[in-house]
């Protein structure tokens, strides 16, 4: 045993008297062994440093991650994007559009097979003659637009028109008004467009069943319009069964002739846009031809109410344009240059 422990056992067994045994004093020789173990304990604390414990800082377990719990969590944020603001004058375009699609879903399925049943059933001149009929009773309404408009000369034009076509054009069949001698085109006029003539803006865009493209001003103008001819013609003109079968045969007739650019429209990439887009430029720049200002040519476009009926004939029933791709086979012709578009003189 070393002298370390010894000094440490005399200690205790000094410090602890035994049971039953009275304590006495240390003998010199205790003593002494005490003293020198003290001091050995006492070189031995200078050259060992002691090491308080410290308790190691307790961490709590961090958790594995799951495998695919990262792709879960990105799969449940919502996130909120600004909805897209509808285009001006067009501010209830979420709306239009159903309508659109609906009403193209019913045109696919009803209208258009009996519009290619018209087209191939009947011959083109019947086509054109109905068309040319329902245009001439057109011509009353063409006729106050254009007082409105405070354009003498063109209202005595129309009145000519309407005279010539209701006699010699067998009540409007044929448009001999246009040919020679005469020259005396067809020129679509009504309410929505005096309106615009004196500064009215269109207004918001609507795209209505039944009715299809329209605006607020042309909704008013067309409304009115329609009521006219009842109005100050009277029977049969104001009877049911009249107006119902009629109204039908003109549109099922325009619809007809404007089969190919309907069809052109739903190859677009966003047809309900691009056919918002044919119709107010149309509209636009029939305003623009009442005040004399040359405008670009725009396509026509179809639609229930439109003031393009008999004015213009489907692609089927023009004469092809000079510059119009040949047919495969044959050789090409020659390409005119395309003619200046100059503003109508306006006459008083």
């Amino acid at each position: 045993m070393s002298l370390t422990a010894a000094a440490v056992a005399v200690m205790i067994s000094s410090a602890v008297p035994e049971v039953g045994v009275p304590a006495t004093a240390p003998s010199p020789d205790t003593t002494a062994a005490v003293t020198v173990a003290q001091q050995d304990v006492a070189a031995t604390s200078e050259t060992t440093p002691a090491t308080a414990a410290v308790p190691a800082p307790v961490t709590a377990p961090s958790a594995a991650p799951q495998e695919g719990a990262s792709d879960t969590a990105a799969e449940s944020e919502i996130i909120v994007m600004p909805r897209k603001p509808p285009p001006p004058g067009d501010p209830l375009e979420r709306i239009n559009e159903k309508s659109f699609a609906a009403t193209q879903a019913v045109d696919s399925a009803v209208i258009e097979p009996v519009a290619k049943i018209y087209n191939k059933g009947l011959p083109r001149p019947v086509r054109q003659g109905l068309r040319n009929f329902f245009s001439n009773l057109t011509e009353p309404v063409v006729f106050v637009a254009y007082l409105l408009e405070l354009k003498p000369g063109k209202a005595a034009e129309t009145v000519g028109r309407f005279a010539i076509n209701t006699t010699m054009g067998v009540g409007g069949l044929v448009d001999v008004a246009k040919r020679k001698p005469f020259h005396l085109p067809y020129r679509p006029n009504g309410l929505a467009n005096v309106l615009g003539y004196y500064g009215v803006g269109p207004g918001p865009y609507f795209y209505l069943p039944i009715v299809g493209p329209t605006t607020l001003r042309d909704i008013i103008g067309d409304t009115v319009d329609r009521a006219l001819l009842p109005a100050v013609v009277g029977s049969p003109f104001n009877k049911p069964e009249v107006v119902i079968p009629s109204s039908i045969l003109s549109q099922l007739g325009e619809r007809a002739a404007f089969d190919e650019q309907r069809s052109k429209i739903r190859d677009q990439d966003n047809p309900y846009a691009y056919y918002r887009e044919l119709y107010l430029n149309q509209r636009k720049a029939e305003i623009d031809a009442l005040h004399g200002r040359a405008a670009p040519a725009v396509d026509a476009v179809y639609g229930p109410g439109m003031r393009t009926a008999g004015g213009r004939k489907n692609a089927a029933e023009e004469p092809a344009s000079p510059n119009a791709p040949a047919p495969a086979g044959q050789p090409a012709a020659p390409v005119t240059p395309a003619p200046t578009i100059t503003p109508e003189p306006v006459q008083p």
